[in-house]
């Protein structure tokens, strides 16, 4: 298993944070997540925001503008411009004091930055959304807001003093006319405080929270979301197309009635055998199914890799030493029916796949892979190594030289 400790100060358990803080209240942790200091420079992420392939956004916050609908009846807010990748070096020319670029994704430009979602895998891995950076020199932000999934901010360089404040709903009014959403009303201040390199700030849905940079600083987002249930609807849908037993019409009782009229008893009947279907076993599976696929899709596209190497290449590296890992920018897990007796009850998905004709070597050691395993050459020897090249070649895992 990995040798990054979890994210978490020495008093705190997992088993606490998860049952006294997780989606319910905050919590600073100094020193959480040492391994950041040092890895990245400014240059590396403006430079990145200049990527082609680069998800990024350019946040200005100009000239101030009056808002009336304040208890003093006045205020003075920022006013903010939003400009969205593919982004220019001249869209960095003459900027204003205070401004701030955000790259998304950052898991596919380093992976050996995803490696530390290890650090919070007291965290289902299926819940992980991605890694943001914000950079901003001194005074910079994005605003007064909140988000609708847990993260954790981590400070990689830099300073960022941090505000948090009430808790915010669909009553929350936003600031209007802005591209972002953002309101001038945080409540009362309940955490007011300085994160340096190394520093991590957990925040949990819906908590209003306000980051200013206290000079040239970096903080990196770990993002932490489910599926909402449109997702999953949608998911059921796909799914059930592929059992042609459910396009075979209902038979439904019919009683007497007016030609131009659709009853409820129809409608409690047709509702029924909906209820049926999905508390049966047949139900469960395309709910399992559906689930696994949502949760186990990318949210950008792949990248395609600049280098690859070949199957001896490959071997090679393993015997020098390299080891096997899950590539943290795409999606690799895996469910257990433990109702299943036939076959192995484990069915692993990536990429929003379910990944069929698998022999249970290769089961075994890819849920070892999603786990967060790194896998040695002795740990591989049963597996062909033209499957190795395959998991390569499809991300769902990767090579680290660096062990």
């Amino acid at each position: 298993m990995s040798a990054i400790p979890f994210c978490l100060p020495d008093s705190i358990t997992a088993e606490q944070f998860l049952s006294d803080y997780w989606q319910k209240k905050p919590l600073l942790i100094r020193q959480g997540l040492p391994q950041l200091i040092g890895m990245f420079e400014p240059d590396d992420m403006l430079g990145l925001a200049l990527e082609e392939d680069a998800s990024a956004r350019l946040l200005i916050q100009s000239a101030t503008k009056t808002n009336k609908n304040t208890a003093n009846g006045q205020a003075n807010l920022p006013q903010w411009q939003l400009k969205k990748s593919p982004l220019t070096e001249a869209d960095f020319d003459q900027l204003p004091e205070q401004w701030t670029v955000l790259v998304q994704n950052l898991e596919q430009w380093s992976p050996e930055l995803g490696q530390l979602w290890q650090a919070f895998d007291f965290i289902p891995q299926w819940q992980r959304d991605d890694i943001m950076v914000s950079y901003a020199p001194k005074g910079g932000s994005v605003g007064r807001h909140y988000d609708d999934y847990d993260v954790f901010l981590a400070q990689g360089y830099g300073h960022r003093r941090w505000q948090l404040g009430k808790i915010c709903d669909e009553q929350t009014e936003f600031v209007e006319g802005e591209p972002i959403r953002i309101f001038d009303d945080m409540g009362e201040i309940i955490f007011d405080e300085v994160l340096e390199a190394g520093d991590v700030l957990y925040v949990p849905p819906k908590l209003s929270h306000f980051g200013v940079a206290q000079d040239d600083c970096m903080t990196f987002s770990f993002g932490c979301r489910r599926p909402n249930l449109m997702q999953i609807i949608d998911s059921i849908a796909d799914v059930a197309t592929n059992d042609s037993d459910l396009f075979i019409p209902m038979l439904l009782p019919q009683a007497l009635q007016s030609s131009g009229e659709l009853q409820a008893a129809s409608i409690d009947a047709i509702t029924t055998q909906l209820l049926q279907l999905i508390q049966s076993e047949r139900g469960a599976d395309i709910i399992r199914q559906a689930v696994c696929e949502v949760v186990s899709k990318r949210q950008y596209d792949a990248l395609v890799p600049e280098e690859t190497v070949n199957t001896d290449e490959l071997m090679q590296s393993l015997v020098e030493g390299a080891t096997l890992q899950a590539d943290y920018s795409n999606r690799l897990l895996y469910n257990k029916n433990i109702e299943n007796q036939n076959d192995n009850p484990v069915t692993l998905y990536a990429n929003g796949q379910r990944l069929d004709g698998l022999d249970d070597e290769s089961i075994d050691l890819l849920s070892r892979l999603a786990d967060g395993e790194h896998l040695a050459l002795n740990d591989i020897t049963d597996v062909d190594p033209d499957d190795l090249m395959e998991w390569l070649e499809n991300g769902w895992i990767w090579l680290n030289y660096s062990e």
